[in-house]
């Protein structure tokens, strides 16, 4: 039986609301004794008994990796002081020399008065005067004398003290070993350099730390009060001030500061957010450099509550990181996926489960990488079956065939035809799990959804739903076929989390045109590289999201594989994305591919991969044949001019210059032998190939071991079903 917890609220203590369904109810022998509180109004001790709901730690001190940020800051502060100084000591030297000989003369100029018995002189002047006006008056004569005698022998000691004392202490420097002189040099000059100083003038210089960035509560105020987020004061009142929690202190390679927004101005967390913009030309950094995020109740704040991190330098430039995908043997999906590094140098993880994510921003920026670095956590998990279509038809997904249960290439007509057939049979699937779900006893499925349980007993391999450049496939569509896509997507991306359905969709700027609003709204995870401006980042993020914070179009061209994640209403953080290079991720396939045979997971399209059943049985195929087997995936027959722009669509390096002579003395030294050498397609007669023509070059235990039927136990959706249409005949 599970233990009713207790939580304090306004000073009572009450039973936690219990998450679990059926919980059962407290017996009378288990309800919580009354505990009188101490902190009633009518408790004399209440103020003294209470503890104050402070921090017992300054913010810096509180967690590790704050103190090591701020240790391994002060050591860089000292060395780079010990540097500053050491390089002036030529300078501080002569500066002592000076200051001394200044000292000196000002200490003569002191112990003169002392050496000429001044004390005594005024009072010799003023009888010698008398004695002048009274000369026949013998006792003041007598004074005189002995006043007079007295000042000389006063003069005599003294002078002879100083000059025995300069006598003895030349002796004895003259006596004295080098570094004895020097000591004693530096014994004298110290106290007479510090005698001989000014106003002005100082030993030392003040060193300015080459920090691109200083920060202070006087210039955050400065820098919130031109943002007009406080309010500007009258005559010498400056107005009111925020209220630092935290700081500003050195917190790694920035300044770190927590703060209240005054009370009674009006501005919340939210407005500082919205302008970041002006903030950091005030603080003159660029906004990239600006990290400002609200603290929520949960973290000790409020409504009024803003953490800002001011970075020294852009913090997202520098080499990449490597994904820690490349050198896992395995992972789960249904732990968080490493994604990235935020500007701080934290790990990013992003949970997937019951999510459905899309990747946008402009061309060339990393989209398709990051969008990768998803696959290919599934890529090393074997109970995860994919469905991957690439509009663009590229080599980015090329390497996919190995796995993939689905890989449809391209948007040409067969392979939009090969996508609507690869969505009616996720459709299908979708429908039999949930029927299989929703008939399973509460103990093995409690909250009809999928578990790790269900997924290996009844062989429900999590399905990743991979779609890139989604605008290619909505603007080869026709109206009517566009929204059949459209809703099935929907459907799948709306239902299909609980079937263990993961989306990832990926498009550029997708504005009504080329993504609908009621198909990116229901995604729940966003990520978008740069764009051109706010609006097209709102169509990524969401709508509002720029003005909370959320602003991929202050990324520049130098932040490729940085984008803007949002996982929340208002939950967002920018993330330099790990790097997975092509080569990792083909490397990341074959891997992949080993696993799933190994636990008889290879089903669909990858079984019928002929490269890869050449790797595994040691045997190679000509590039130019599994080329034009991949381009031909989705059709028997293809005219040879669409067949060379595809090739050079997959890899323009080798095909670009490609003619149809160059191709057909490739494809002969490959032994491929045409039956014929024009094909019908579309009702028209051309230059072309059959891909049985292809597939006969290829070795027979090759095509048979590509062939063979999928092992897939009855519970586990159809995978003998064709990958598209068949061409129409010749």
């Amino acid at each position: 039986m599970t233990e009713t917890t207790l939580q304090r609220v306004n000073g009572h203590t009450e039973p936690q609301v219990s998450l679990l369904k059926f919980a059962p109810e407290p017996t009378p022998d288990e309800q919580p004794p009354e505990v009188e509180a101490v902190d009633r109004a009518d408790n004399p001790l209440a103020d003294w008994l209470t503890v104050p709901d402070v921090p017992i730690l300054p913010a810096w001190a509180r967690s590790a990796a704050s103190l090591k940020a701020n240790t391994i800051a002060l050591g860089r502060l000292c060395a780079w002081q010990a540097r500053y100084h050491l390089l002036r000591t030529p300078k501080y030297a002569w500066r002592v020399a000076w200051l001394a000989t200044k000292g000196l003369w000002r200490a003569l100029r002191g112990l003169w008065p002392t050496l000429t018995a001044h004390d005594q002189s005024a009072a010799v002047k003023a009888l010698r005067a008398q004695v002048k006006a009274k000369p026949e008056d013998v006792d003041l004569a007598v004074k005189y004398a002995l006043l007079h005698r007295e000042r000389t022998v006063a003069r005599r000691w003294r002078w002879g003290a100083a000059a025995t004392a300069v006598a003895a202490t030349a002796v004895g420097w003259y006596l004295a070993p080098p570094l004895l002189q020097a000591g004693a040099l530096a014994a004298a000059a110290l106290p007479l350099a510090y005698l001989g100083r000014g106003d002005d003038v100082q030993l030392l210089d003040n060193p300015t730390p080459p920090l691109r960035v200083d920060m202070s509560a006087q210039q955050l105020n400065d820098a919130l009060r031109a943002a007009g987020l406080l309010k500007q004061g009258k005559g010498d009142d400056e107005g009111p001030r925020v209220t630092c929690v935290m700081g500003p202190v050195r917190d790694g390679n920035g300044w770190a500061c927590i703060f209240d927004l005054p009370k009674g101005g009006g501005k919340t967390a939210a407005d500082v957010l919205a302008k970041r913009t002006a903030i950091a030309a005030e603080l003159g950094v660029d906004e990239i450099q600006v990290i400002a995020s609200r603290v929520r109740a949960a973290a000790g704040g409020n409504a009024g509550r803003v953490s800002l991190w001011v970075a020294d330098d852009d913090p997202y430039l520098g080499p990449p990181v490597p994904s820690p995908l490349v050198k896992a043997d395995t992972f789960s999906v249904w732990e968080p996926i490493p994604f990235g590094q935020d500007a701080r140098g934290n790990r990013i993880t992003v949970p997937v489960m019951w999510q459905s994510l899309f990747f946008g921003g402009l061309p060339r920026r990393g989209k398709t990488f990051t969008q990768r670095l998803m696959t290919a956590a599934g890529l090393l998990d074997p109970y995860v079956r994919h469905y991957v279509a690439d509009g663009k038809g590229g080599a980015d997904w090329m390497p996919m065939k190995a796995v993939a249960h689905r890989l449809v290439m391209g948007a040409e007509d067969d392979a939009v035809e090969a996508l609507k057939a690869m969505l009616k049979e996720l459709l299908a699937e979708m429908e039999r799990r949930f029927v299989l779900l929703r008939g399973l006893p509460v103990s093995v499925c409690p909250e009809g959804k999928l578990t790790p349980a269900i997924v290996e007993k009844y062989n429900l391999p999590v399905i990743f739903v991979t779609i890139d450049e989604l605008q290619e496939y909505f603007t080869a569509m026709e109206r009517d076929d566009r929204e059949q896509v459209i809703n099935d997507l929907c459907r799948i991306a709306r239902r299909g989390p609980a079937a263990g359905f993961i989306c990832n969709f990926a498009s550029q700027r997708p504005d009504a045109d080329s993504v609908p609003t009621k198909l990116r709204e229901i995604i729940t995870l966003r990520y978008c590289t740069q764009v051109v401006d706010q609006t097209s980042s709102d169509m990524v993020l969401g709508k509002g999201k720029a003005a909370q914070g959320a602003d991929a179009s202050v990324l520049s061209e130098d932040h490729r594989g940085t984008g803007v994640l949002v996982t929340g209403p208002a939950s967002f953080v920018t993330v330099r994305a790990d790097f997975l290079p092509g080569p990792d991720f083909s490397e990341l396939c074959q891997r992949g591919r080993a696993l799933r045979v190994k636990h008889n997971q290879l089903t669909g399209d990858a079984r019928g991969d002929v490269t890869a059943a050449a790797d595994q049985a040691g045997l190679s195929i000509a590039p130019v044949l599994s080329d034009c087997l991949d381009v031909m995936r989705h059709t028997d027959r293809m005219h040879t001019v669409d067949l060379l722009d595809r090739l050079v669509n997959v890899d323009e390096d080798r095909y670009g210059d490609w003619d149809a002579e160059q191709l057909a003395a490739e494809l002969e030294a490959a032994g491929v032998d045409r039956t014929t050498k024009q094909v019908k397609v579309g009702g028209v007669n051309r230059a072309g190939y059959r891909r049985a023509d292809l597939e006969a070059a290829v070795p027979a235990e090759l095509l048979l071991s590509a062939r063979q039927v999928d092992p897939t136990p009855s519970t586990g959706p159809a995978t003998n079903t064709p990958s598209g249409p068949s061409a129409e005949g010749a």
